[in-house]
């Protein structure tokens, strides 16, 4: 059983302050990672924001999740990662997926192709990232992918290289990160436009997708750990203002019918055993909290991180 682990998620910061200051109150509070989308828009560089952020903090791990595999060949990302890991002396976590925001890929001049053909790409991909990381020097002459001798050149700290995330909804993705991830982070499917599919964010269909891992995975389950990403998520009392404890047990209520692993409100002793209960039944120890909810979340990463 994995020990509870809290990541806080922010994309942009009006300036180079207030990127750090927010990298370093996350520490401050027991948060163990910082982590960044992969989109265009309004939003910072997610490879030098991440380098800026740990080298305003000492202990706080960085990631993106997840880089979109479409928008870098398999060598230019793992260069990229190596560096971060290099620089933030071994506190980097890779997280990938087969790209799902339908603008980012029209500001790109790209086409959005279907699943498939996205995952394709994804699949031949992440074996590369990986032997690349870990120091090995590549040839490989693939329907989508060609190097010849190609090599990161930079040593990872951590050995044999960085974690690596997956983030995966449908069952051909969810069975690509039980094979090649350490780091399985859950999420709703996505239709044919880039909508996510909300019939598969409760916490039935989370189970479901839960089984497929573990099928897929088989004797090496137990060492993947599984992450949520909440999209939003408070607590009642515990410290906070009157006004977000109130909003807190209104959410809880209405969220309590259709229990979604996506969406986390209540007492800190209700979300405790919530998170407890889930860990014991589906193995989900890992949770991504929007950076709004930094705070209000942060008597929970105190009383769970680490256990």
């Amino acid at each position: 059983m994995h020990p509870f682990r809290f990541a806080v998620q922010q994309a942009s910061a009006s300036s180079a302050e207030e990127w750090a200051a927010l990298a370093r109150r996350a520490e401050s509070l027991g948060y163990d990672l910082l982590v960044m989308p992969d989109h265009l828009g309004n939003q910072l560089s997610p490879f030098a924001a991440l380098g800026a952020a740990a080298a305003a903090t000492t202990r706080l791990r960085i990631g993106a999740f997840v880089f979109a595999n479409d928008y870098r060949h398999p060598l230019m990302l793992a260069r990229e990662a190596a560096t971060l890991d290099v620089l933030s002396g071994g506190r980097f976590e890779l997280g990938m997926g087969a790209g799902w925001m339908t603008s980012d890929y029209r500001e790109l001049g790209m086409t959005y192709d279907p699943a498939p053909q996205r995952v394709d790409r994804l699949e031949e991909a992440v074996p590369l990232v990986k032997r690349l990381l870990a120091g090995e020097t590549v040839t490989h002459h693939g329907e989508h992918y060609q190097m010849e001798r190609a090599s990161a050149g930079v040593p990872t700290v951590q050995r044999p290289r960085p974690p690596l995330a997956i983030g995966a909804g449908g069952p051909r993705m969810l069975g690509l990160a039980a094979r090649e991830a350490d780091i399985v982070g859950l999420l709703p499917g996505f239709n044919a436009r880039g909508w996510p599919l909300f019939g598969q964010a409760t916490e039935t269909a989370t189970a479901q997708k839960v089984a497929r891992v573990r099928e897929a995975a088989g004797d090496g389950f137990e060492r993947l750990e599984i992450n949520v990403w909440t999209s939003s998520a408070g607590l009642a009392g515990s410290g906070n203002s009157f006004l977000r404890s109130t909003a807190a047990v209104a959410m809880g209520a209405a969220t309590a019918v259709y229990d979604s692993p996506y969406v986390l409100y209540g007492t800190l002793g209700s979300v405790r055993e919530k998170l407890q209960r889930r860990r014991d039944e589906l193995g989900i120890s890992y949770y991504t909290f929007p950076s709004r909810s930094m705070e209000s979340m942060a008597p929970l990463v105190e009383a769970l991180a680490g256990k």
